[in-house]
C-alpha cells in the first residue's frame, strides 16, 4: 500500500514538473515570425518586427482618422480603442508593441507560471516581467481585462523602470496607482482605463508577446502604436509605411487644394473629385516648388503617385 501511494506521489510530482516545463510565457522568436509573416524587414532578437525609428517619428504627425481610414480600406477593421484616461493628453506617443495578458488568478496555473519564470531566471512580481523585456522605442501594452480596484499593474516605481528601459510609456486596459508620481516622470505617458490607490491582487500574468485583445482592438507584438488624446490605433508592422505615406500624401494634396481654392484657380468641385491631368501636373509643379513641405523622400512620393488612382 505504501509503495502504491509512493508511486502516485512520484507521478504527481513528475506531472507538475513536466507541466511547468511545458508552460510558455513568451513565444519563441520563430513563433513570433510565424505570427507576422508579411513583415520582411529587420527584427528584434525576440522575433518582433522592428519598425524603423524614422517611420515611427513620421507616424507621430498622422491623425488617428487618417491611419484608421487606410486600415479600414485594407480590411483591418478592429485596430482602434478609445475612451481612455490619459496622463498627459496633449502629448503623442508612438512605439512598438510589447504585449502582456493578465487574467483573474487561478492558483494552479499561477503556480506553474511562477515556476516557469523561475526556471527562466525571471525575478520579482509577474507584473514586472514584461518590463524586463522592454527596449528603447517599445510601448508596454497590457490587457488587464478592465480591472480597476486591485488591478493596478504599476505605480511610480515601475513607471520609472518602464521609462528608463523604453523611453516611452504604457497602454493598459486596466488601472495604475501613484498617478501623481507617474505624472512627474518626464517623457512618460499612459493611456489607462482608471486609477486606484489599491495594490494588485487576485490577478496573474498569463503571457508576454502573444496577440491580445484591448477593448475593440486586436494587438500583435511588434505592432506600430499611435496614441493620441482621441484614442489609440495599433498598426500591423507590414502596413505602417503604407499608412504613413498615404496620410502624408493626403496632407500634401489638401495643402495644395486649399492654396489653389484661396487663389481662386480651381472650384471646390474640381478639387474634391478625381483630378484632371491639368490639376495633377499643377500639383507636381507645386511639389517641385515646395520641397520643404514633403515629409517623405521624393522617390517614395513619386512611387506612390505612380501607383495611385487619382
Amino acid at each position: 500500500m505504501r509503495l502504491k501511494y509512493f508511486i502516485i506521489l512520484l507521478t504527481l510530482v513528475s506531472y507538475h514538473t513536466n507541466q511547468a516545463q511545458n508552460i510558455k510565457i513568451t513565444p519563441t522568436p520563430s513563433e513570433i515570425k510565424t505570427l507576422t509573416p508579411e513583415w520582411t524587414g529587420e527584427r528584434f532578437d525576440d522575433g518582433r518586427p522592428k519598425v524603423s525609428d524614422g517611420i515611427l517619428q513620421r507616424l507621430k504627425s498622422i491623425s488617428i482618422e487618417e491611419a484608421w481610414g487606410t486600415l479600414r480600406n485594407l480590411g483591418f477593421n478592429n485596430q482602434f480603442e478609445g475612451d481612455w484616461m490619459v496622463i498627459h493628453p496633449d502629448q503623442v506617443m508612438v512605439g512598438r508593441a510589447v504585449t502582456a495578458q493578465y487574467m483573474p488568478t487561478r492558483q494552479d496555473w499561477n503556480n506553474l507560471i511562477k515556476k516557469q519564470g523561475e526556471a527562466e531566471g525571471r525575478v520579482g512580481g509577474t507584473n514586472s516581467w514584461p518590463i524586463d523585456v522592454l527596449v528603447p522605442g517599445d510601448i508596454y501594452i497590457a490587457d488587464g481585462y478592465g480591472k480597476i480596484v486591485d488591478g493596478t499593474l504599476i505605480g511610480d516605481n515601475l513607471g520609472n523602470s518602464i521609462y528608463t528601459k523604453s523611453k516611452n510609456g504604457v497602454i493598459f486596459y486596466g488601472s495604475v496607482r501613484d498617478v501623481e508620481g507617474l505624472e512627474v516622470i518626464e517623457g512618460f505617458n499612459g493611456w489607462i482605463k482608471g486609477y486606484d490607490p489599491s495594490y494588485i491582487q487576485e490577478m496573474m500574468l498569463s503571457s508576454i508577446n502573444n496577440p491580445i485583445r484591448l477593448g475593440r482592438a486586436t494587438v500583435f507584438p511588434g505592432d506600430a502604436v499611435l496614441a493620441k488624446k482621441g484614442g489609440v490605433i495599433f498598426i500591423p508592422a507590414h502596413l505602417v509605411e503604407q499608412v504613413v505615406v498615404r496620410a502624408e500624401f493626403i496632407a500634401l494634396r489638401d495643402a495644395f487644394g486649399i492654396q489653389k481654392l484661396r487663389e481662386g484657380k480651381y472650384t471646390p468641385g474640381e478639387i474634391d473629385r478625381k483630378w484632371t491631368d491639368n490639376i495633377k501636373a499643377d500639383f507636381i509643379s507645386w511639389l517641385d516648388a515646395n520641397p520643404n513641405k514633403i515629409p517623405m523622400t521624393r522617390a517614395e512620393l513619386d512611387q506612390y503617385m505612380k501607383d495611385r488612382d487619382w
